[in-house]
């Protein structure tokens, strides 16, 4: 019962994230900007660091080939990953609090929103590091509260009620 549980979230949490990347967001060529990751967020906090990375990974795939939006880059899948890895790491097991949720949220925009989307951007677009930096830099400052927030007043009570629902067996 518990591995068709987590089957069915996975999946459903995998099809949000595909509608919120592909259908939901705003676009520009270096910066893109969507709720993506609350998806990815809530596997990662109900199911832990891998399922929650494999989440983001197997969306990124699933709308690379139903959607596509230029050509397939396996460093998307990998930052989409490290995202739910990420948070899992931080958030999984762990009460939800606002520190906790500041520093998951910080840590994954440094490192994959402005470190390796920014190498990806890059080695696809063969463009210079100085000519994304504004652009990142402005995407990651916009996300930032917003993810806090989110993470925060939607993601906390979804695992509270996730719990009570299930006596804490979040498997």
């Amino acid at each position: 019962m518990k591995k068709t549980r987590t089957l069915v979230i996975t999946s459903l949490l995998i099809t949000l994230t595909v509608i919120l990347t592909r259908f939901l967001s705003i676009n520009t060529s270096f910066v893109r900007l969507s709720l993506e990751f609350l998806p990815i967020n809530v596997a990662s906090v109900l199911l832990g660091p891998i399922i929650g990375g494999i989440t983001g990974s197997i969306a990124d795939i699933i709308g690379a080939i139903l959607f596509p939006s230029g050509t397939f880059f396996p460093g998307f899948t990998l930052s989409a990953f490290i995202t739910g890895f990420i948070y899992g790491l931080i958030l999984y097991k762990n009460q939800i609090t606002v520190l906790r949720t500041v520093i998951a949220v910080f840590i994954k925009v440094i490192i994959v929103d402005f470190i390796l989307v920014t190498i990806w951007l890059i080695i696809i677009f063969k463009v210079p590091l100085d000519a994304l930096l504004a652009a990142r830099l402005f995407k990651c400052g916009i996300i930032v509260p917003i993810e806090i927030i989110l993470i925060y007043f939607v993601v906390k009570p979804i695992k509270k009620f996730y719990k009570q629902e299930y006596g804490g067996n979040l498997k």
